[in-house]
């Protein structure tokens, strides 16, 4: 089918205010669905705000850009339960729904897919879509898709809104054959494939915002800001990551100029009045060969006197920067560095492949704080062969990062996590060789730590707390949340003043 063109159709009566982006005048050629992390009929959402869902933006804005009406449902940020998210895609009567299949809300999602009405046809793409396409494409409830779109989706998503029966020359595109009960996949070769897969990001139309519900969005602080991303890829192969270089290696690292990603910090401040900035992809701060251009560009156009911006780093490549380039970063309004520390052990990081050490760890976050550019820690508690003292060590580690902080302009605070293995990622097949079931592995539940909403400490975690139940570590489960529970009150309590300073 062509795109619809403007004028042509009487408006149709359907949960508009839900459904981002679309022209409600006309019929949708799409719509792009974020699950929701559990139903939420069954538990109200307790917590205020989750991260934008910038990847299905992207795609929006490119099919958008083709002349299809397409919009973004973020049922996770509107609190739907499995039931409601339904009811909206079938009332809206898409052509196409699409969706971004991650373990942790794969289930969700699949409930979702089988409640849809028969003629909606059904795309899937994401990391569990590529890191186990054949199980997705045999799930009965995922007997409708037409077409899983393996990897970066824009330019193929489009091309299916032209043309459905296209995806035979679509690479990385497969679905089910049903009458012969076996796996079929589109086939391309040559220089076209790369187009295909892996679109020059430079190329890519800004985001365009009507996408995203919650974004930008004005913080706490009362400032307006948005996320953004500034390279897709990551060179490294941390052995939880299902982003791992050695699970992806047909994706290249891409990063965006800095010309670009200047043109769309402005855009976004005349538009929006956006002057603080998230850059939430791997690698911004994580290669020194990114780093050192984009600093110039904002030192040119003085960024630091206008917006303030967090990016996530990587320790090492940190630990290797002179003095001047930390300079050169808060003075061009760095404001917080979200760093993967994962662990006080460096038996654990070794077996991680972090690449990284306690010591390394401790020598950044001071240079940082020193500078009073704040740090996020993440940290990962019961990683497979983590032993009792290791983990005695990520919990010092964790209080003396804290112990730091409090002599130093900058503010530290620490998310830590339980351990849940990812399909895909480097330790996900150690795991399946080890003997663990597969199934048991993806069975993925949310964890409530918050009490139905009541422990206030708990509420900003609601979205990050899954579990499969399982103990990987020396330290059993409910041990290892006990310990979490702990480092995430006493952090709550630091960044509210009432047990150390704000963070």
């Amino acid at each position: 089918m062509r795109p619809h063109s403007a004028g042509t159709t009487e408006a149709r009566p359907y949960p508009t205010e839900l459904i981002a982006g679309h022209d409600p005048r006309h019929p949708l050629d799409a719509v792009f669905v974020n699950a929701p992390l559990r139903d939420y009929d069954a538990r109200p959402r307790v917590n205020d705000y989750t991260l934008p869902v910038l990847g299905m933006a992207y795609i929006a804005t490119y099919a958008a850009r083709a002349g299809f009406n397409v919009g973004v449902l973020d049922a996770e940020a509107h609190g739907l339960g499995i039931r409601r998210t339904a009811d909206v895609i079938n009332a809206a009567r898409p052509r196409w729904a699409g969706f971004n299949l991650l373990a942790p809300t794969y289930e969700v999602s699949a409930r979702i897919a089988a409640a849809l009405d028969p003629s909606v046809l059904v795309m899937a793409g994401g990391h569990h879509a590529k890191a186990m396409p054949d199980r997705v494409l045999a799930d009965p409830r995922f007997a409708r898709t037409h077409a899983l779109v393996i990897g970066e989706g824009e330019t193929r998503v489009a091309a299916l809104l032209a043309d459905a029966d296209r995806r035979a020359e679509l690479p990385g595109v497969m679905w089910r054959d049903r009458s012969l009960g076996t796996t079929a996949a589109g086939v391309s070769h040559g220089a076209a494939r790369g187009r295909w897969l892996a679109p020059d990001i430079d190329a890519l139309p800004q985001v365009d915002r009507a996408f995203l519900p919650q974004d930008p969005y004005r913080a706490a602080d009362g400032r307006i800001e948005a996320n953004i991303v500034g390279s897709r890829g990551c060179p490294y192969d941390c052995g939880f990551c299902g982003a791992a270089v050695s699970a992806n290696p047909d994706v290249g690292i891409r990063t965006r100029s800095p010309r670009g990603i200047l043109s769309e910090l402005d855009a976004l401040h005349a538009s929006h009045g956006v002057t603080a900035f998230r850059f939430v992809d791997d690698l911004f701060l994580g290669a020194a060969r990114v780093i050192r251009p984009a600093m110039e560009a904002f030192t040119a156009e003085r960024v630091g006197e206008r917006y303030v911006w967090d990016a996530t780093g990587r320790i090492n490549v940190l630990a290797r920067a002179d003095d001047a380039l930390l300079d050169t970063l808060a003075a061009n309004g760095l404001r917080e560095v979200a760093l993967g520390i994962e662990s006080g052990s460096d038996r654990v990081l070794a077996e991680m492949d972090k690449r990284i050490t306690a010591e390394m760890t401790t020598g950044v976050v001071r240079r940082l704080l020193q500078r009073g550019i704040d740090v996020k820690g993440y940290f990962i508690l019961g990683y497979p062969g983590e032993r009792r003292d290791d983990l005695a060590a990520t919990v010092g580690h964790v209080h003396r990062l804290w112990e730091l902080a409090d002599h130093l302009p900058g503010h530290f605070r620490a998310s830590v996590f339980e351990f849940r293995p990812y399909p895909g990622s480097p330790v996900w097949d150690r795991l399946v060789r080890a003997g663990h079931d597969p199934d048991r592995m993806l069975a993925y539940a949310d964890v409530d730590l918050t009490h139905q909403g009541a422990d206030e400490a708990m509420r900003g975690r609601d979205e990050f707390n899954f579990s499969v139940g399982i103990q990987f570590a020396e330290t059993p489960v409910t041990e290892l949340r006990a310990h979490l529970a702990a480092l995430t009150r006493e952090q709550h309590a630091r960044s509210h003043g009432t047990g150390g300073r704000a963070a």
